[in-house]
Parts: structure tokens; C-alpha cells; sequence
């Protein structure tokens, strides 16, 4: 019973699919111009990696980054945009599903360290299989990294070709170009490099030795910047060039935090804290600024509704523009779990507009435990010389510390650096008892599966320790008066996703419909679970 009920909401969600697409209308940041757009939009997701907000827009006279500073002018950037994770793959999960990594089982950086993929519950899909059912053309270039492999029902295309010029004609599209050229491996030293900012010119973070080592490693994490912006300067103008920018929503985002030390893998704002810039022409006004607390979680159920599809019930993200966007949040949360294979660290935390509140609930596990691709960067390899060497001083120690302490709490307004730990502060225990009870209410609303020992989550995923497999679809067919034939799907493992093809040479389809065949056709039909083994395909002769 529990799995009809998920395919009827699976379906119920799908029911656009074969019904002509109608922009939504739009209010606060969306209603501009008021003009009626009944063409579906298009969306391109331009997506960078390891960035904290270090753009000429977001205020940093540092940076040189003309082109999304101009991408911010012509839309909304995001003063408080944040993901679930500093790091990648458990951030992804949630960016394409729309659910937190603790409701996921996706929260260990990486699950295949441990040999498993994450499993999700079953009614969780990836969000672009709702747009491919809506008749959207989706693909992907072309990172995935979600903890589990990408499912064939996610994208139409998803590799180093793909892209919005390979769709069918007139089709709607939703494009996403990942660019890895900020990635915390281009920030090691490269031989023959000669930087372009000016290392005496960066500010060091006070957590930091104040060393030419550590300013050229910064330096060269600004250079990467510069270069990532003429990157996405090429795909704006390629969408200018192909005449779609008009009816095309851009998103501008990086999956977490600066690649460095102390920031990537770590629940502070400098780990969490992200650019999000959205342009919508005619939609959203030039050059507004949004305070609103935003997760990347909110990036899926924003396009379903845009899109004019039924967001379902069990995503967690919010819907960021249009008439269905709800009251901004109070507090956004994130955490941290298993970093490659260093031990496991369970670190929940929930921010406001001013404070965060951190709890450690392993204070044992050090901050500053070795992970081997950490290591290579010149500033860690600084910071821990300089530690043996007993020459930190200040807050460069906080770092080192151990055992942590159970709980951190900061004033960002104050201390946007956060080195000063108010936990223990008596002028700000209502405002810590406050951000403590909004942490524990939201672990319980989303049964985060953070401080579950990892072999018995791998244990609940993966029985026996083997992957589980997806059942054979069953094709049922039925021969109508007018000569065609009516074919149903269905699978037995719940939550699997169908998709179904006609001959061995045609693209997958969703399945989401009984579909109307000529008889003489020959469909085939496989179906996937997330964080399952794909099924046999099945095939029937109409």
C-alpha cells in the first residue's frame, strides 16, 4: 500500500508532463514588468566549486570578477546563501534532491570510502526527472558526485558534451555547466605560475600565520576566481549569442566554501557560506539585493515551481522567487560527518542572520586531524610547521585545539571571523538556549541520521553488505478500439524511478504515464532506485 501511495504522489507531481507549460507569475523579487511570458523558461545553472562570496559584487575590492559582477547587476544576489555541507558530494546530494544530507544518509565525504553508495528513502527522486517528465531537455556538464550514481532518468545528457544546442528543436531546457577551475586542487602551487593578485595586497584571516606562503596560497585562490569569471563570461554570451538569454532563469552558485583550510570541511561560515546570484530578465529587477536566509536545498524546489510543476511534499528546501515563495526562513543548518577517511566527526549547526551555534557531539575527534588531500595545501602544511614549531599565536591556535569544546557560539556581526566563542558568555545564554532548542527541534523534523555509527547505517543501506538491486519492470498492454495499444509499467521496488525506450537505439524517456503505442513498436523499460543496482531491462513486441 505505502508503495502505490508514493507512485500516485510520484504521479500526481508528473501531471504537467504531457500539458503545455505556463510560466508562473511572480511577486517581490520576481514581479517587475508584468509581462506574460506563456513560454516555459529556460534554466542554466552555472556552478563553480570551493568559492565563498569573494566577488567584486559581494563587496571584495580584492577580487577581479567584472563578469559576475555585472550577472549581479542584471539580477538578485543572495547576501545569505548557504549549503548543507562544506564539502562536495554530501552538498550535491542535497542540491539535487532537495533534502538535507542527514535525512539522506548522504552525510560522510565519501560514502565510497566505505565501499557503499548512499540510499535515500524511497520517495526521494532526483528533481530533474520531473523536468524531463514536463518535457524539459536536462543535462549536465557534467559533474554528479551525489553519493550515489547518477541515475539514466536524471539527465537526457550528462558528460563533457553536454549542453542546451544538442536539445530538440523549441525545447525547453535545463542546463547545468560545472566549472572546475576553483577547485581546492588548483590552489596548490603550479610550476612556472606567475599570480596576478598581488599577494601583499589579500587579507589574511586572523585564524591564519600571516606568512608569504599563506598570502601567495590566497593569492592563487583569487586568481582561480578571475579565471573561473571569463569562464562563465563565455557561457552568458553563448546564451546571448543563441538568442535565449530573454526567456532564461541563470543561477550563479558554488557548492560550498573556500578550498582551504579551516573552511572547506568545516561548519563555519567561511565552509558554508556561498555566492547566489539568480537573473531573470523582466522577471526579477536589475541589481536587487536579497538578505533572505537561503540553502541551496531551496535551488530544486524553485525551478519545479517556476516550471509551473508541484513541488513535492517531502523536499525541505523553500521555493526562493515567484507566487508560491513562502515567508523567508529564521535559521539555516548545516553539519559535518566523515571527511575521506579520517574519523568521524558529528557536528551539527544552525545560523541566523547574526549568530551561529555549533555542537560538537564528538569533541574527542580534533580539528585539526590529518586528511591526506588537505595536507597538500601550503597553507596547512605552514600552519602545522609553525604549531610544532610553538610559533602561533592568538587565534592562529584555535585550531589545534583538543579536545574541542561541546559547544561554539558567535557573533557574526561582531566576529565574522568566528574566533571568539560566546558559548560560555552570561549576556548571551537566551540567544544560545534559543539557537539550541531551533537545532534539536529541526534534527528531530528531519531524523538526521548524523550520529548513527556508520557500519550500521552501511548495514540498514546495503543488507549483508551488498547493493541492493531494482526489480524487473512488469509491462502490461492493452489493445485499444482505434488500434493502438496502451502500455502501463510499473515496478515492485518502491520508489524506483521507470524509464522506457522505443528499440535498442532511442534515448530513455520517463515513465510517469501509461503511454499510446502503434502496434508493430518494440518498447523496452528499466527502472533504478536511488543508491540501487539498475534492473534488467525488459522488453515486449506490440
Amino acid at each position: 500500500m505505502q508503495a502505490q501511495i508514493q507512485r500516485r504522489t510520484f504521479l500526481r507531481t508528473l501531471a504537467l508532463a504531457g500539458a503545455a507549460l505556463t510560466v508562473r507569475s511572480s511577486r517581490g523579487l520576481g514581479q517587475t514588468t508584468g509581462q506574460n511570458n506563456k513560454r516555459p523558461p529556460n534554466f542554466l545553472w552555472i556552478s563553480c566549486e570551493d568559492i565563498s562570496p569573494d566577488l567584486g559584487c559581494y563587496g571584495d575590492d580584492y577580487a577581479d570578477t567584472p563578469n559576475l559582477d555585472r550577472l549581479a547587476r542584471q539580477g538578485c544576489r543572495y547576501r545569505n546563501a548557504f549549503v548543507s555541507f562544506p564539502v562536495c558530494a554530501p552538498t550535491r546530494s542535497s542540491i539535487i534532491t532537495g533534502v538535507h544530507p542527514g535525512t539522506l544518509g548522504s552525510m560522510h565525504m565519501r560514502t565510497r570510502n566505505k565501499g557503499y553508495q548512499a540510499v535515500p528513502p524511497p520517495q526521494v527522486k532526483c528533481f530533474t526527472e520531473y523536468l524531463r517528465a514536463a518535457g524539459y531537455y536536462c543535462t549536465n556538464k557534467s559533474k554528479t558526485d551525489y553519493q550515489f550514481d547518477a541515475p539514466f532518468t536524471a539527465w537526457d545528457q550528462c558528460d563533457k558534451k553536454a549542453h542546451w544546442r544538442n536539445r530538440p528543436k523549441d525545447t525547453p531546457f535545463f542546463s547545468v555547466i560545472n566549472l572546475t577551475t576553483t577547485h581546492e586542487s588548483k590552489c596548490w602551487p603550479r610550476e612556472g605560475e606567475n599570480l596576478v593578485h598581488d599577494p601583499a595586497r589579500v587579507k589574511v584571516p586572523p585564524y591564519y600565520p600571516d606568512t608569504p606562503v599563506v598570502r601567495e596560497n590566497l593569492a592563487r585562490y583569487y586568481d582561480n576566481i578571475t579565471r573561473m569569471d571569463k569562464q562563465a563570461a563565455d557561457i552568458l554570451a553563448d546564451l546571448e549569442k543563441d538568442g535565449l538569454a530573454d526567456n532564461t532563469v541563470v543561477f550563479f552558485w558554488s557548492d560550498h566554501g573556500r578550498g582551504l583550510p579551516r573552511c572547506k570541511r568545516w561548519p563555519y561560515d567561511s565552509g558554508l557560506h556561498v555566492p547566489l546570484i539568480i537573473r531573470w530578465p523582466g522577471r526579477i529587477k536589475p541589481a536587487t539585493v536579497s538578505s533572505d536566509l537561503v540553502n541551496l536545498i531551496d535551488l530544486a524546489p524553485t525551478l519545479l515551481s517556476l516550471a509551473g510543476l508541484t513541488v513535492p511534499p517531502y523536499m525541505q528546501g523553500k521555493i526562493l522567487l515567484g507566487k508560491d515563495k513562502p515567508q523567508p526562513r529564521e535559521y539555516v543548518f548545516g553539519g559535518r560527518n566523515r571527511m575521506d577517511l579520517s574519523s568521524n566527526d558529528y557536528i551539527r549547526t544552525a545560523r541566523d542572520k547574526r549568530y551561529r551555534y555549533i555542537r560538537n557531539f564528538t569533541p574527542e575527534v580534533p580539528y585539526a586531524q590529518r586528511i591526506d588531500y588537505m595536507e597538500k595545501m601550503p597553507i596547512m602544511q605552514q600552519w602545522r610547521l609553525l604549531n610544532n614549531q610553538g610559533k602561533l599565536t592568538g587565534p592562529q591556535r584555535l585550531f589545534f585545539r583538543h579536545p574541542k569544546p561541546p559547544e561554539e557560539f558567535y557573533d557574526l556581526e561582531a566576529d565574522p571571523y568566528e574566533v571568539n566563542n560566546l558559548a560560555g558568555s552570561p549576556q548571551h545564554q537566551d540567544t544560545l538556549r534559543r539557537m539550541r532548542h531551533a537545532l534539536q527541534e529541526w534534527l528531530e523534523q528531519t531524523h538526521d541520521l548524523g550520529g548513527l555509527e556508520e557500519n550500521e547505517l552501511i548495514e540498514r543501506m546495503w543488507p549483508d553488505r551488498k547493493q541492493p538491486v531494482t526489480a524487473a519492470p512488469d509491462i502490461t498492454t492493452t489493445q485499444n478500439a482505434d488500434g493502438t495499444v496502451t502500455v502501463r509499467i510499473n515496478c515492485a521496488t518502491k520508489g524506483a524511478s521507470i524509464g522506457y525506450r522505443l528499440g535498442n537505439h532511442h534515448p530513455w524517456r520517463i515513465y510517469a504515464a501509461p503511454v499510446s503505442l502503434t502496434p508493430g513498436a518494440t518498447i523496452q523499460a528499466k527502472a533504478i532506485r536511488l543508491g540501487y543496482k539498475e534492473s534488467q531491462i525488459r522488453q515486449v513486441e506490440l
